[in-house]
């Protein structure tokens, strides 16, 4: 007879050795890890739909050995959707029944690129705000929230969210407005550039990080063909299991912290109707057209 072990179900998933621990501390185990995708899925999907598809899998869990997984592999259920590219067959996470199957495969990290695998052109642009360490993590909320003032005199609408490891994300949904990543990388080094004329000793868009000092890294120059972001909503594997959660712009301020936002607290706030990207995929930001079209001309007579 088999053990109870080996028979948990999770929405029609076998999950194998529920009991193996995940995290330490706080203390979560695979059937509850495998529980918090299944009650993420719906934020997530929309995020990980028709996108070429990055893992970070833990095979003993967090902390322990891992490594990033791009290729499906042979033993996947055909049920798994796939889409090849320069000879990597990536997973197309598009169902919640692929998103706890890559659970069960202790999957915990999902990392998705800024376009769909039918397109070449980004549907987001993302900046990410990334200190020195988590105990500069304030320099994060004062870049962030300098951002969102500017975004609003340029009438964009932004989105921030959690990095889960020790910044902050800022996501700008441009899915209709075909703009390429030439295109976008003329406006994102544009407000990178204001930040640093206006506090040089905070920011910085210098890549080595040992020439960055303690300045805050603007990291617009991830945002390209062949790059990828964390997708919101997924677990990071890093004690504590922070989350990369969407966050509401009044909850950037001086008291946010990283680790108030882990796998518990998280679904505390998705049963409570807390979805701050609710109308991501609603919104246009038009207004980036003749930002865009004005900095090209700039540039090109220049």
């Amino acid at each position: 007879m088999k053990s109870e072990e080996t028979n948990r179900l999770i929405n029609g998933l076998q999950v194998t050795h529920p009991e193996k621990p995940i995290w330490q501390q706080p203390p979560i185990n695979k059937e509850q890890f495998i529980a918090y995708l299944d009650l993420a899925a719906p934020f997530m999907l929309p995020f990980l739909s028709r996108r070429a598809l990055t893992v970070i899998r833990f095979p003993h869990g967090v902390p322990g050995t891992s490594f990033f997984q791009k290729n499906c592999p042979e033993y996947a259920p055909k049920s798994v959707d796939t889409y090849e590219k320069e000879g990597t067959r990536y997973i197309v996470c598009d169902s919640k029944t692929t998103l706890l199957w890559l659970g069960n495969q202790l999957a915990i990290e999902y990392h998705i690129p800024f376009q769909k695998i039918d397109s070449v052109r980004p549907t987001e642009i993302v900046f990410d705000l990334d200190p020195p360490d988590r105990s500069a993590f304030p320099l994060a909320i004062k870049a962030a929230s300098e951002m969102r003032l500017l975004f609003e005199r340029l009438s964009i609408v932004s989105f921030p969210k959690l990095s889960g490891s020790r910044g902050l994300q800022i996501h700008i949904p441009i899915a209709d407005l075909g703009l390429s990543y030439a295109d976008t990388r003329l406006f994102t080094a544009l407000i990178a550039d204001l930040l640093i004329r206006q506090s040089p000793e905070l920011y910085t868009v210098e890549r080595l990080k040992k020439n960055r000092g303690n300045r805050l890294y603007i990291d617009y120059v991830q945002h390209a063909e062949g790059k990828t972001i964390i997708c919101p909503y997924s677990p990071r594997g890093r004690e504590g299991a922070t989350v990369a959660a969407p966050l509401l712009w009044h909850e950037v301020n001086e008291s946010l912290r990283i680790e108030s936002f882990t796998i518990a607290t998280v679904l505390e706030r998705i049963s409570q109707g807390v979805n701050p990207m609710h109308n991501y995929f609603e919104q246009k930001n038009e207004s980036l057209i003749p930002i865009v079209n004005q900095l090209k001309r700039v540039n090109s007579a220049s």
